[in-house]
């Protein structure tokens, strides 16, 4: 009986995991070459933690992390477009959905691969 209960709750767990995580329609994903061509008139956020940011970051990103931005959402404009990066993309789902609710931003991007992927400039 035990064994049931347990699956039964490893599987709502993971049912809940997936909603969570799921990419909402209003949130793209933008290959590099694609990020690089508007980033510069979007608000370019890295949703990494200080420590992450400090360590290397887009040339022009600002640091709002992911665990700050329901009390700095005040920082982002919802008229200007919002291009979102982490290290490797589970956190902008995240700070989209927040982003979205809080601001009623319009259009929201985000860079696939995440930083780990970027090849392009960076500022250390």
């Amino acid at each position: 009986m035990t064994w049931w209960i347990l699956i039964i709750v490893t599987i709502a767990l993971a049912v809940f995991l997936l909603i969570r995580m799921k990419k909402p329609n209003y949130l793209s994903t933008l290959t590099q070459e694609e990020f690089t061509q508007n980033y510069r008139k979007a608000q370019l956020i890295d949703v990494r933690e200080e420590k992450e940011f400090k360590t290397g970051h887009i040339l022009g990103a600002r640091n709002i992390p992911l665990s700050q931005l329901r009390m700095r959402s005040a920082e982002i404009r919802p008229d200007k477009p919002v291009y979102l990066y982490d290290q490797n993309g589970t956190r902008t789902v995240q700070a989209a959905k927040l982003i979205k609710k809080k601001r009623g931003a319009e259009e929201i991007a985000m860079l696939k691969g995440g930083f780990k992927k970027w090849t392009g400039k960076i500022k250390k």
